[in-house]
């Protein structure tokens, strides 16, 4: 499982100029899965997310999680980020995760995000979507499950 996260000041992602989700202060997460992916992995990152400290404080130091800023987090699934350019100039994307079994993952840890308090907006699971935000600092995390292991 691979998941960027972009703290963001505002974020919404349309389908054919629809807005289908939208946030205020908070996350934009780019989601994307292989199938070795498992329910103890979104736990893990649904406890790293809920839980980092990149909101400042009175001091203007990263001292702060998302709960405790009232932010929202904004959930698209991205397959993309299992790109393989490693041959060619054309990525190759077996590595991602078949989209049934991702797409029941996606929807798992969004709903983990939910009952760990956060309010979660999302796009569609597979459509084409457009992704608007304003990048906050920037300040941009990249977590990788596959580095568990190591």
């Amino acid at each position: 499982m691979k998941v960027v996260l972009q703290r963001v000041r505002r974020a919404q992602v349309s389908i054919e100029q629809k807005v289908v989700g939208k946030i205020s202060q908070g996350y934009l997460l780019l989601v994307g899965f292989e199938d070795q992916d498992t329910e103890e992995q979104l736990d893990y990152l649904v406890h790293k997310i809920t839980n980092l400290r990149v909101f400042e404080d009175q001091n203007q130091k990263m001292n702060l999680n998302i709960k405790q800023v009232d932010g929202q987090i904004l959930s698209v699934s991205q397959f993309t980020l299992y790109a393989n350019t490693k041959h060619g100039n054309r990525p190759s994307f077996t590595e991602a995760g078949d989209p049934k079994k991702a797409e029941i993952l996606y929807q798992t840890f969004n709903k983990k995000l939910g009952e760990a308090g956060m309010t979660v907006a999302t796009g569609e699971f597979g459509a084409d979507m457009q992704v608007d935000l304003q990048n906050d600092g920037p300040v941009t995390i990249i977590f990788d499950t596959d580095q568990l292991q190591k």
